[in-house]
Protein backbone atom coordinates (compact mmCIF):
# COMPACT_ATOMS: atom_id res chain seq x y z
CA UNK A 1 0.00 0.00 0.00
CA UNK A 2 1.34 3.30 -0.71
CA UNK A 3 -0.02 6.54 0.94
CA UNK A 4 0.54 10.05 -1.03
CA UNK A 5 0.16 13.52 0.71
CA UNK A 6 -0.44 16.19 -0.11
CA UNK A 7 -1.58 20.05 0.56
CA UNK A 8 0.88 21.34 2.67
CA UNK A 9 2.39 24.41 2.36
CA UNK A 10 3.50 27.95 3.98
CA UNK A 11 0.48 29.76 5.51
CA UNK A 12 0.53 32.50 7.97
CA UNK A 13 -1.04 31.80 11.36
CA UNK A 14 -4.80 31.69 11.93
CA UNK A 15 -4.73 30.52 8.11
CA UNK A 16 -5.78 26.49 7.51
CA UNK A 17 -4.60 24.06 5.24
CA UNK A 18 -6.03 20.76 4.29
CA UNK A 19 -4.10 17.95 3.99
CA UNK A 20 -5.57 15.09 1.67
CA UNK A 21 -3.94 11.16 1.77
CA UNK A 22 -4.29 8.79 -1.36
CA UNK A 23 -3.78 4.96 -0.85
CA UNK A 24 -3.06 3.28 -3.48
CA UNK A 25 -5.32 0.49 -3.06
CA UNK A 26 -8.85 0.19 -1.64
CA UNK A 27 -8.28 -0.11 1.95
CA UNK A 28 -10.46 0.25 5.36
CA UNK A 29 -7.62 0.27 7.51
CA UNK A 30 -7.25 2.66 10.43
CA UNK A 31 -5.89 6.16 9.37
CA UNK A 32 -3.70 8.74 11.25
CA UNK A 33 -1.71 11.66 10.81
CA UNK A 34 2.08 12.08 12.82
CA UNK A 35 3.71 15.16 12.66
CA UNK A 36 7.76 15.72 13.40
CA UNK A 37 9.38 19.31 14.17
CA UNK A 38 13.42 19.37 13.97
CA UNK A 39 14.17 18.58 16.83
CA UNK A 40 11.09 17.50 18.53
CA UNK A 41 9.99 13.49 18.95
CA UNK A 42 6.74 12.54 16.23
CA UNK A 43 3.55 12.67 17.96
CA UNK A 44 0.54 11.84 16.74
CA UNK A 45 -2.34 14.60 15.56
CA UNK A 46 -5.26 12.43 14.66
CA UNK A 47 -6.83 9.55 14.29
CA UNK A 48 -9.52 7.83 12.81
CA UNK A 49 -10.78 3.82 13.32
CA UNK A 50 -12.00 1.77 10.92
CA UNK A 51 -15.44 2.44 12.26
CA UNK A 52 -15.07 6.00 11.72
CA UNK A 53 -14.16 6.71 15.38
CA UNK A 54 -11.60 9.43 15.80
CA UNK A 55 -9.16 10.47 18.14
CA UNK A 56 -6.73 13.89 18.42
CA UNK A 57 -4.14 15.62 20.44
CA UNK A 58 -4.74 18.24 22.82
CA UNK A 59 -2.56 20.78 20.66
CA UNK A 60 -5.25 19.77 17.67
CA UNK A 61 -7.98 19.21 19.68
CA UNK A 62 -10.98 22.10 18.23
CA UNK A 63 -8.73 23.05 15.68
CA UNK A 64 -8.04 19.79 13.19
CA UNK A 65 -10.71 17.90 11.90
CA UNK A 66 -9.88 14.30 10.25
CA UNK A 67 -11.89 12.92 8.08
CA UNK A 68 -12.04 9.74 5.45
CA UNK A 69 -13.73 8.96 1.91
CA UNK A 70 -13.50 5.43 1.33
CA UNK A 71 -14.88 5.87 -1.74
CA UNK A 72 -11.70 7.60 -2.92
CA UNK A 73 -9.56 5.75 -1.28
CA UNK A 74 -8.48 9.23 0.91
CA UNK A 75 -8.19 10.83 4.40
CA UNK A 76 -7.93 14.22 5.41
CA UNK A 77 -6.81 16.67 7.66
CA UNK A 78 -8.58 19.87 7.99
CA UNK A 79 -6.61 22.48 10.07
CA UNK A 80 -7.87 25.53 10.91
CA UNK A 81 -6.32 28.55 13.02
CA UNK A 82 -3.15 27.05 12.59
CA UNK A 83 -0.12 28.23 14.80
CA UNK A 84 3.62 28.67 14.20
CA UNK A 85 3.94 25.05 16.70
CA UNK A 86 2.05 23.68 14.10
CA UNK A 87 5.11 23.78 11.44
CA UNK A 88 6.11 20.15 10.94
CA UNK A 89 6.04 17.58 8.27
CA UNK A 90 3.10 15.76 8.45
CA UNK A 91 3.13 11.96 7.62
CA UNK A 92 -0.46 9.88 7.00
CA UNK A 93 -0.67 6.22 8.23
CA UNK A 94 -2.44 3.62 7.49
CA UNK A 95 -2.76 0.07 9.61
CA UNK A 96 -5.48 -2.81 10.03
CA UNK A 97 -5.47 -2.47 14.16
CA UNK A 98 -6.01 1.48 15.48
CA UNK A 99 -3.36 0.45 17.73
CA UNK A 100 -0.39 -0.05 15.63
CA UNK A 101 -1.98 3.79 14.87
CA UNK A 102 -1.86 4.89 18.27
CA UNK A 103 1.39 4.14 19.35
CA UNK A 104 3.61 4.73 16.62
CA UNK A 105 4.15 1.16 14.66
CA UNK A 106 1.39 1.49 11.87
CA UNK A 107 2.41 -0.60 9.02
CA UNK A 108 2.45 2.04 6.06
CA UNK A 109 3.40 5.56 6.76
CA UNK A 110 3.61 8.36 3.57
CA UNK A 111 6.60 10.51 2.32
CA UNK A 112 5.59 13.36 4.18
CA UNK A 113 4.04 16.73 3.71
CA UNK A 114 5.64 20.14 5.10
CA UNK A 115 3.20 22.49 6.62
CA UNK A 116 5.04 25.89 7.71
CA UNK A 117 3.25 28.24 9.97
CA UNK A 118 4.78 31.98 9.62
CA UNK A 119 4.05 34.11 12.80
Amino acid sequence: VELVESGGGLVQTGGSLRLSCVASVSIFNAMGWYRQAPGNRRELVASISRGGIRNYSDSAKGRFTISRDNAKNTVYLQMNNLKPEDTAVYYCVSDWNIRAVLSDSPQYWGQGTQVTVSS
